[in-house]
């Protein structure tokens, strides 16, 4: 039995099949996947299980180096990293798109994580890094 908070099967693959720069999607329940874009739909029903703790057991495996939000993700915060992202990744490099551009590069993302997740933007892509 694997020791760390990431349990789910799907998700350990996908991070272990990573390299430098390779980008997951973790959406709300209403982010549309393009096709040809595998989709670990997570989702169970309305606010679960919620965005902040799939990335909290994504952050316990997944080494990621910058992030890509939406624009009216940040507006929707007042400009502050919303506070469902694991406090680790709160200080990395960040660049902000529209929601329109977010969903378009959606199709270029190794898999988009569908969570139960209602909250209005609540979608991040997360840049793989290098753990040396």
């Amino acid at each position: 039995m694997k020791k760390t908070k990431l349990l789910n099967a799907a998700l350990s693959h996908l991070v272990a099949q990573l390299g430098h720069n390779d980008m997951i999607v973790v959406g709300d329940a209403g982010l549309p996947v393009p096709p040809g874009v595998p989709c670990i739909d997570l989702a169970v029903m309305r606010g679960l299980p919620r965005i902040d703790l799939v990335l909290e057991a994504l952050e316990s495996e997944m080494q990621v180096e910058r992030m890509v939000l939406a624009t009216e993700t940040l507006a929707a915060t007042d400009g502050q990293m919303p506070a469902w992202l694991p406090a680790a990744w709160r200080d990395l490099p960040v660049e902000a798109v529209s929601h329109e551009d977010f969903k378009q590069r959606n199709a270029r993302a190794r898999a988009v994580i569908r969570t139960g997740e209602c909250t209005p933007y609540a979608n991040v892509m997360l840049v793989a890094g290098v753990a040396f």
